[in-house]
């Protein structure tokens, strides 16, 4: 009984902490490759899409499908930073394991404490971190963080706007030849009949649709999907018609021409 109730207040073995962590560590680290892997797949079907955008010159759709791909690739470049930040932590566990051998407990590290504040800004690792941060305070590897301190290290980061020239850099990179190959004076139709724009606009809205669900699953922190404008139907301005002249009242004929008089005097001798 007694032997039972000291096991429960007996500290853990740091070995074992340290191993623990790193466990968590690489789990971490297969879970961000498996994202990374998931959204290169689903920019692929992203990029097909845009050419065949292209191909009905249609810009419109074609922009808000690089807009896409400019999301999904700050979410890989964010990832990998992730990646890195897991790899940087293992090290530094490891190293406290050599100490842990050496002296028998863990030593209070402030490159483990910075480590794990600048995981946690990272959106998809803040749970995971907060807890083993809270492991780590209670072994005594890290100081207590102060709420000033896991405020700042919770601040959102901020989400950056798709310039034109990065929309522009994926559309050259992603369809430049089929772009270059449309003659420059081709346009979209500005007028479309009224029943077609209804059949037509709704397929392609959903196949956006479809394509933005996709790509916020495979993102680790899901943007705000770009709205998906409707087609621009331009309307043909039909010339005002002519005014009619006034027509005469009823009951009145419209008045003959009066016929010029005849000069007074003798009249012109008729011509031979």
């Amino acid at each position: 009984m007694f032997k039972g109730v000291t096991d429960l207040f007996k500290k853990p073995d740091p070995k074992e902490l340290v191993r623990k962590w790193q466990s968590s560590l690489r789990a971490e680290q297969r879970n961000i490759e498996r994202q990374i892997r998931d959204i290169q797949f689903e920019e692929k079907k992203v990029r097909k899409s845009i050419t065949e955008a292209a191909k009905r010159n249609d810009m419109a759709t074609c922009r808000i499908l690089a807009k896409e791909i400019i999301q999904s690739r700050r979410a890989v470049s964010r990832l990998y930073v992730n990646k890195a930040q897991m790899i940087s932590i293992g090290n530094a566990l490891s190293e406290q394991l050599a100490m842990v051998k050496v002296a028998g407990t863990l030593q209070r590290s402030s490159d483990v404490m910075k480590l794990i504040n600048e995981s946690m800004k990272l959106p998809e690792m803040q749970r995971t971190m907060m807890d083993m941060a809270r492991e780590m305070q209670k072994a005594g590897l890290i100081e207590e963080m102060t709420s000033e301190a896991l405020d700042s290290a919770l601040g959102g980061e901020d989400i950056e706007e798709e310039a034109d020239e990065e929309v522009d850099a994926v559309l050259r990179e992603v369809a430049g030849e089929v772009l270059a190959a449309l003659p420059a004076a081709k346009a979209r139709p500005a007028a479309v009949p009224q029943q077609q724009q209804q059949e037509e606009a709704p397929e392609e809205r959903e196949e956006l649709a479809a394509l933005q669900e996709r790509l916020n699953a495979a993102r680790p922190s899901a943007l705000s999907p770009v709205p998906v404008p409707a087609a621009a139907m331009g309307k043909s301005k039909k010339a005002a018609p002519e005014e009619a002249p006034a027509a005469p009242p009823a009951g009145k004929a419209p008045a003959a021409a009066k016929p010029e008089a005849a000069p007074k005097g003798k009249g012109a001798k008729p011509k031979k």
